[in-house]
């Protein structure tokens, strides 16, 4: 059984200007001025359990996401119906660029184990 994608909800959690990984992440270069707009924007969800999507080949392009733990793995399925891997993506990687230029996402990106990201709409 396939699991669909996970839908991030803003939560109570670390902004960016806190957390942990922020000299490595997305926002190393803003002022707070700045860093607090992007607060405003970023969402926090629930972690992704082993397994899950957070998209799929061919979705519609919504956000790109950092990883803040845990392990992702991106890959497309051929015309053959075969898993081809193209990449993975550990904590402060972006992961969703690929789709912004095409407005669909050309991969899937599933959790290797329990992840947690912030989506950048």
């Amino acid at each position: 059984m396939m699991s669909e994608p996970v839908k991030l909800r803003a939560q109570n959690q670390a902004h960016c200007k806190d957390c942990s990984l922020a000299p490595l992440c997305l926002p190393l270069s803003l002022n707070t001025e700045d860093m607090d707009c992007l607060d405003q924007i970023v969402k926090r969800g629930r972690p992704l359990k082993k397994g899950e999507f957070l998209f799929r080949q061919g979705d519609t392009f919504e956000s790109v996401y950092a990883v803040r733990s845990g392990a992702l793995k991106t890959f497309n399925i051929s015309d053959n119906g075969e898993e081809q891997l193209t990449g993975f993506h550990l904590p402060s990687e972006l992961v969703g660029m690929s789709g912004m230029d095409a407005q669909a996402y050309p991969v899937s990106a599933q959790a290797l184990e329990t992840t947690s990201v912030c989506e950048i709409p």
